[in-house]
């Protein structure tokens, strides 16, 4: 009777769960399979996306890492001020520092070049599961399966790149070892900055508020998308013209109430939710606190030597602004994680599952060592867990690994045939990856890179046998003060050179044999830590053929538990969400409204600091100068709204969309409590913000006098 009893519960369970409301950032494919309107929208599905005729997709860009919307016949686009900081960054000056002061072309010919930018414009999709699956049937080596598959993805992607008609294409993993789609992109190279708000709008409140709220930012930036005189992608050329897009946004410079239904589409970077609770231990005990407390260490390193030195502190500050979103966005989840004890939660779940599989003879004789296996193989991943992160960083971090490193592949890959080597390396795209590494030319402090340096050999003597890195304990002993690796650092790394460009050329032109030769310490250092990381990327090509093999199985296992709409992990492809404008209980006895006003901004700004505003933003306050763009309830005009979507990075810039398909808003960050999105989400903490198209246009108008692009836009000003 007992196990009757429970058997009951767990079937109740499963059904309670599968009806509970749940996450949902969904692939076009799946949209069909949503009742939006029962939800709130009054415009047909196929509005959204129908691949036989234009529908709102057509009016998404993918810019860089980030989101955008066209919203104009004239190719401009809106994405976040966060989203176009590095273009804004390269264009600005000490003598004309567009960040700090604001940019607006007042012509199309005044139109600021945002280097480094390119839009992307998904053309189409077609599932490839079966071709790459195929390849790797009747393999059961872990490490071969994991390459094969690899190389598959990246074979298909090129075939089906166009460049000539400026498609580039590539092969997205949905399910790992289970389900694969072929993307087709329009490439769009030349993009420009039509207006950036001044720093204190598009920044306000700075690293204190991020990933906060309420919240007060103007995070807005608006960009052009230009094309060769006959529609043809072209790189930069004054000769170029506005891009046509095949659909643009309507804006509603009405805006939204609190309770009204909205949707996003964007391109969401990567989530883990369909994860076993061994990824979430790896997440929670190894990478978020290193990675956070690593960044916030290098952060004040080079705050520290950049101080008073306006030119340097400029040349950083996209970096820093990188480093400080992830380190306070991991150190949110790392908050998130122990408040919801989600690795606690993912086991019972595991638990309960196992426990279902026992109810069908051919479940459990199916998938009896499915759990054991997976915990066999996050095994191996935890123990090298710390090498691998010093590894990535090391690289990351570093300006001189970084150069050796990108030495030691280019001749690594130039002994093999063109079409073989890695992407970066192909006679076609060198030219591209070394105009990346310009960057690190320019702005190099030797100071800096010294002290993380340092940092990183000290901390590589202190991890687990495991994690040894082995040049590392061959010549610094365990005795080794912190005085005298300062000084082996200097005499061998820093005294190399490499960050100056002529010394990185004239490697670069060295065959591998050669650069084994070389009385280089840096170049011998390097060696060595190629050699083992050649090692662990071995093992970590056997643990990922390895979980490309029992994850799938895991879904599936999961998905008849679960018995519901079983959604892929987002990807960096387009998806849809959808939700309300809806407030939260983010910590107890307090409720937290969804939409701030210009009355928070003022109240702000009297701390000063992050929260200083420009002189004219006081002025057309004082003077309630708010044109149409007041709204009686909040007696102000609304700046940030609040909503119960599902988002990651890379909705950044992402359109939302009101119940007519019409734009409300511009996604551009989470609440503390949704750090954890990536891993979990739920209703009751889940929040997303973005800020309000009515305070985007009566920034643009009134602070920024770009009238015209409302004009532009369509919306008729009063």
């Amino acid at each position: 009777m007992n196990k009757i009893i429970a058997l009951f519960l767990l079937f109740t369970l499963s059904i309670t769960l599968a009806k509970a409301p749940e996450e949902g950032q969904y692939p076009l494919s799946e949209i069909k399979k949503l009742d939006l309107q029962k939800a709130g929208l009054l415009i047909s599905q196929d509005d959204i996306y129908n691949p036989n005729r234009v529908s709102l997709i057509d009016a998404l860009v993918k810019v860089n890492g980030c989101t955008g919307s066209f919203v104009s016949p004239e190719g401009l686009i809106i994405t976040n001020h966060h989203c176009a900081f590095a273009g804004v960054n390269a264009a600005s000056t000490p003598e004309h520092n567009y960040l700090e002061d604001g940019f607006l072309a007042e012509s199309r010919e005044k139109e600021l070049h945002a280097k480094g930018y390119k839009v992307k414009i998904t053309e189409s999709y077609k599932d490839v599961s079966d071709i790459i699956l195929k390849a790797v049937e009747g393999i059961d080596d872990l490490e071969e399966r994991s390459k094969i598959i690899t190389k598959k993805m990246r074979e298909l992607g090129e075939k089906a790149t166009d460049k000539e008609n400026s498609i580039e294409s590539s092969v997205s993993e949905m399910f790992a070892g289970q389900s694969y789609i072929l993307f087709k992109y329009r490439i769009i190279e030349d993009v420009r900055l039509v207006y950036v708000p001044p720093r204190t709008i598009g920044e306000f409140g700075g690293e204190r508020d991020n990933w906060m709220w309420p919240r007060h930012t103007g995070d807005f930036t608006f960009m052009r998308a230009y094309v060769a005189p006959d529609g043809s992608s072209a790189e930069y050329s004054k000769e170029n013209i506005p891009f046509t897009p095949k659909k643009h946004l309507e804006v509603n410079p009405k805006g939204v109430e609190e309770g009204d239904f909205a949707f996003i589409l964007g391109y969401p970077g990567r989530t883990f939710r369909n994860q076993p609770s061994q990824f979430i231990e790896y997440q929670y005990n190894y990478q978020l606190p290193y990675i956070s407390e690593l960044y916030e260490w290098t952060i004040n390193l080079i705050e520290a030597k950049t101080e008073g030195n306006d030119e340097m502190a400029l040349a950083y500050s996209t970096h820093i602004k990188r480093l400080s979103n992830t380190m306070k966005n991991y150190k949110g989840k790392i908050q998130g994680l122990r408040n919801t004890q989600l690795v606690n939660t993912k086991k019972v779940e595991e638990s309960e599952i196992e426990r279902f599989l026992k109810t069908s003879p051919v479940l459990h004789d199916n998938y009896k060592n499915l759990f054991k296996e997976i915990d066999n193989v996050y095994s191996k991943r935890l123990n090298l867990a710390e090498a691998n992160l010093w590894y990535r960083s090391l690289h990351r971090l570093s300006d001189d690994f970084k150069l050796a490193r990108f030495v030691i592949q280019n001749a690594e890959e130039q002994e093999k045939e063109n079409s073989e080597r890695k992407f970066s390396f192909k006679d076609e795209n060198i030219a591209n990856s070394l105009r990346k590494l310009d960057k690190t030319f320019e702005i190099s402090m030797e100071s800096i890179e010294k002290d993380l340096l340092v940092k990183m050999i000290c901390d590589a003597r202190k991890f687990s046998e495991n994690s040894r890195i082995d040049v590392i304990d061959n010549i610094f002993e365990s005795s080794m003060n912190k005085a005298t690796i300062e000084r082996f650092v200097e005499n061998n790394f820093i005294a190399s050179e490499i960050t100056k460009r002529g010394n990185f050329d004239e490697l670069l032109t060295l065959s591998l044999d050669e650069l084994k030769e070389l009385k280089n310490p840096l170049i011998k250092f390097a060696l060595e830590l190629n050699k083992q990381y050649k090692s662990i990327k071995s093992e970590n090509d056997k643990i990922s053929g390895a979980l490309s093999k029992l994850l799938p199985q895991f879904n599936e296992v999961k998905k008849e538990w679960k018995n519901t709409l079983f959604i892929p992990d987002a990807n960096g492809t387009l998806r849809l969400t959808y939700g309300h404008i809806k407030g939260y209980s983010p910590r107890d006895a307090v409720y937290s409204s969804p939409i701030t006003s210009l009355n928070g901004i003022i109240e702000k700004s009297y701390l000063g600091s992050e929260y200083a505003i420009p002189t004219k933003l006081k002025e057309l306050y004082d003077a309630k100068d708010f044109g149409q763009f007041y709204n009686p309830k909040l007696k102000s005009i609304p700046v940030a709204i609040l909503y119960n979507m599902d988002t990651t990075g890379g909705n950044s810039g992402s359109p939302i969309l009101d119940a007519q398909g019409r734009l409300i808003g511009v996604n551009f960050d989470r609440a503390y409590e949704a750090t954890i999105n990536d891993f979990a989400w739920n209703d009751d903490y889940s929040r997303s913000i973005g800020v309000d198209i009515r305070y985007v246009l009566w920034i643009t108008h009134k602070l920024g006098g770009a009238g015209f692009l409302l004009q532009e836009m369509g919306v008729e000003l009063k």
